[in-house]
């Protein structure tokens, strides 16, 4: 870097995640205690192109590490996909003496991390995504919390679907990523799983599987489905019409996004925001923070972006036997 660090600018991009607030407050009390200003970006990088900017003590973070969302809000913005809407942002920092911004958010936010610093703004992102679907690191801040929502939901819709001998399609979130719903499916024990990277679109295997359950004297059948498929009310007056059995779908939607974050999600993401504060005062620059081998660590945003992650294929495996 050409000169010390004196101001942090922290914005959230993207979904939400339960865990981005704690993030935000690592990054802010991590910041002042290292005697760095620190300015929040509201609304993510549409924010920070219309200069939604404010300065931030550490009272601005009393009292949310337990709150789901994010308090800077985020946005998506298709202007900072452009040459001219990546020059204007480092402008606007530089504008507001911003010398370095902490991203908060997944594999897009992470690539307008890289295009602020193409254009001279040192930058560090937070993985922040319930998808865990960003291959440097082993974990993003807001799935725990995430996958334990669905899976109490899951947990519930069970009982009925027990009580009244239906099938049930239950659909998280997940739309390039079936994290969520392989982990809910080992959770919840569910008869099927359908994965975005693993569906091959047999629907006869389901209805076959439901009739031989059935045969076997299972009062239930769950299929968790992920958002990448999606069509569960479809499927389900399809597999009904197939088999006999009453089936449900039940969409369970952006309440996996909300809520107050698990204990985990609360520690780790805590710690990455002082971790992205922390490299950026050692003068590194474009660094994804990362949770790998069971150590905190950083990588470059373009190996980061460059990695691939992919479904283990032990653990979808073992869903079969499980289920039968």
């Amino acid at each position: 870097m050409s000169k010390e660090i004196n101001t942090i600018g922290v914005l959230t991009s993207g979904g939400d995640a339960p865990g981005m607030n704690a993030a935000i407050r690592g990054v802010v009390r991590e910041a002042l205690s290292k005697g760095k200003k620190v300015k929040g970006i509201r609304r993510g990088y549409s924010g920070l192109l219309s200069e939604e900017i404010e300065d931030m003590i550490s009272t601005s973070v009393s009292d949310i590490i337990q709150k789901g969302g994010t308090i800077l809000q985020t946005a998506r913005c298709m202007e900072f996909t452009t040459e001219e809407g990546q020059a204007l942002g480092a402008e606007m920092c530089r504008k507001h003496g911003i010398d370095a911004v902490v991203v908060i958010g997944g594999d897009g936010s992470f690539r307008g991390a890289q295009k602020l610093a193409e254009h001279g703004i040192n930058t560090v992102g937070v993985p922040g995504t319930i998808d865990l679907d960003i291959a440097c690191t082993d974990y993003t801040i807001g799935f725990d919390t995430a996958v334990n929502t669905a899976m109490e939901a899951i947990d519930k819709i069970r009982d009925t679907s027990s009580s009244h001998e239906r099938c049930s399609i239950i659909e998280v979130m997940g739309r390039g990523a079936g994290y969520i719903a392989l982990w809910c499916g080992i959770a919840n024990g569910a008869e099927d799983i359908l994965l975005p990277e693993k569906y091959d679109y047999d629907e006869q295997k389901l209805v076959n599987h439901i009739i031989e359950n059935r045969k076997k004297g299972k009062a239930h059948h769950i299929i968790i489905n992920a958002e990448g498929i999606g069509h569960s009310t479809s499927m389900a007056k399809r597999i009904e019409a197939a088999t006999g059995v009453e089936t449900r779908a039940t969409i369970l939607g952006h309440m996996q996004r909300g809520g107050s974050p698990t204990c985990k999600d609360r520690v780790y993401a805590t710690t990455m925001g002082c971790l992205a504060v922390d490299l950026l005062c050692e003068g590194k620059s474009n660094r994804v923070v990362a949770y790998k081998g069971g150590q905190f660590t950083d990588f470059d945003i373009d190996e980061a972006l460059s990695m691939q992650k992919k479904i283990s294929d032990y653990e979808f495996d073992i869903t079969f036997h499980l289920a039968r």
